[in-house]
């Protein structure tokens, strides 16, 4: 069933140029940072944290912490269904490169980190608040993210994607604030300190669907957990240095939207539970519209389900539960 979708990838360079695709979901974290008058000292800054903190987990053979540079590509995934001549936004995802200043190297990162998807938000933010709207209680419509699961796993699967990278993706995401994280003894070099959850989340049941596992580690001088989304081996499949462009990335992303947790005062103890409402935090010098972020989610959900749902839904349905 895989010839019933056609891939087809873009790029696009994360720099203090960006301007966003008009296929670009809008609340995705590159993109809102690029938005507003102060688009251009947003994206300025961003890219000096992620290199700040890129140098200081990259200490080895850098004594003025000023080595390496983390270069990101915007990778856009559209894909084209069998006899139907449009093409949809599916995925968008970031690849870090590295580059060494030292041997001047360009070496290749991690596909993934950041991960938006049009799909995902119908999911979310139409399906499932659509069917609880009929619920006395909270529920999961059935078979909820076995098309969006499928759909991920084809393209990783497909040729598109293996003539483009060479390894599986990762996904860096934050943790719930609904749930409890504790520490344990398992200590990674440049991952940190694991923490496992007191349950699982609904969240890390979709990303399941799509064939990724999770682990939570929290790196050195960070002041809570970042979960890691992975295919295979997180700790074995990649070198320092891409996890540390991962780390480097996707840390400051949530420094930025979620201050709260990640640029908190005090850091994660052996028993956490993230709080959202969280005073004690410091402010990063970007402008981020987290209002914006919410309401747009509902009207990209929309979207999807106007131009890709129902134009095919016999069709993918029958696919998505074969």
């Amino acid at each position: 069933m895989s010839n019933e979708f056609t891939f087809s990838i873009t790029r696009q360079a994360f720099d203090e140029h960006y301007q966003p695709a008009d296929s670009t979901r809008l609340t995705t974290n590159f993109a809102n940072l690029a938005r507003g008058e102060s688009r251009r000292q947003n994206l300025r800054n961003a890219l000096t944290m992620i290199n700040n903190r890129f140098n200081a987990l990259a200490q080895w053979d850098n004594p003025t912490a000023d080595r390496y540079a983390v270069a990101l590509d915007i990778v856009s995934v559209d894909i084209q269904i069998a006899g139907s001549s449009q093409r949809f936004p599916s995925i968008e995802v970031l690849q870090t490169h590295i580059i060494d200043h030292k041997t001047n190297e360009r070496i290749a990162g991690i596909v993934g980190n950041n991960f938006s998807s049009y799909l995902r938000d119908y999911d979310f933010s139409v399906l499932l608040l659509e069917h609880n709207k009929q619920q006395a209680q909270f529920s999961i419509p059935a078979n909820f993210g076995e098309l969006h699961g499928k759909l991920f796993q084809c393209f990783v699967n497909s040729e598109t994607y293996q003539q483009h990278f060479t390894k599986p993706p990762v996904i860096c995401l934050s943790v719930s604030d609904n749930k409890i994280y504790y520490r344990t003894e398992n200590r990674h070099p440049v991952l940190g300190v694991e923490y496992q959850p007191n349950e699982s989340s609904l969240t890390e049941q979709y990303f399941n669907k799509m064939g990724l596992q999770v682990r939570y580690f929290m790196p050195a001088n960070s002041v809570a957990p970042l979960a890691f989304y992975f295919i295979g081996d997180l700790l074995n499949d990649y070198s320092n240095l891409e996890l540390i462009s991962t780390i480097s990335t996707m840390e400051t992303f949530q420094k930025i939207y979620r201050p709260e947790i990640y640029n908190a005062n005090a850091v994660a103890g052996r028993c956490y539970q993230p709080n959202l409402k969280n005073a004690d935090h410091s402010i990063t010098q970007i402008v981020y519209d987290r209002e914006e972020r919410s309401r747009l989610a509902i009207e990209q959900g929309k979207f999807a389900e106007q131009h890709f749902i129902k134009p095919h839904q016999a069709r993918l349905q029958q696919w998505s539960l074969i």
